[in-house]
Parts: structure tokens; sequence; C-alpha cells
């Protein structure tokens, strides 16, 4: 195998570990931004667990972030919660962070 054939493995080896390591990071945010919503809807202990499984559910279909908050969005409207777009997406961008940073501790 040559240098360049070992280079072009290397490289797409590394961008499916990083693909595998945000589709991980993204799922525990949906399960992290569940529990905060739960949370928010006075949902506690396996109800609360139950929802935030129900988010992370949504990682495996396309347009996942948007199918999360608008579920969300539906239940925080039902249940009278006031949220803004803008503090949902926040919330989802810092909890992104905390699951990328929980990874990378073990």
């Amino acid at each position: 195998m040559s240098t360049f054939d070992n280079r072009e493995e290397s490289f797409e080896k590394r961008y499916v570990h990083e693909q595998e390591l945000q589709f991980r990071a993204e799922a525990r945010r949906n399960r992290l931004f569940g529990l905060w919503a739960a949370e928010k809807l006075g949902k506690t202990g396996p109800e609360a667990e139950a929802y935030a499984e129900a988010l992370v559910a949504a990682e495996a279909t396309a347009n996942a972030e948007e199918r999360v908050l608008d579920a969300v969005r539906g239940d925080f409207a039902a249940a009278g919660v006031d949220q803004s777009d803008h503090q949902l997406r926040r919330t989802l961008d810092e909890l992104l962070e905390t699951a990328k940073a929980e990874l990378k501790q073990g």
C-alpha cells in the first residue's frame, strides 16, 4: 500500500470516527434536552426518562433537530410553558456542548 493510500485510509477512518462522535453527542444532547423539557413540563422520574428517550429516538430520523424542537414546542404550548424559540435553540446548543464534554471525559 502506498503512502497516499495510507493517508487516504487514515482520513476516512478519522471521518467515520468524527461522524460517530457527532451522532453520539447529538443523541446525548437530545436526552439532556428531554430531561430539561420534562422538568419544565412537571414530569419526574420514569415519566421524565421516557420523555427524554422519545427525543433520543428522533435522532435516527431525517431533520432530527427540527423534529426534537417541534415536539418540545408542541408539548410546551399544550402545557402553557412559555419558552421562546430562541431560548429552546440556545438550550439545545448549550446542551450539545455539555454532551460533547461528557463524551470526551468518557
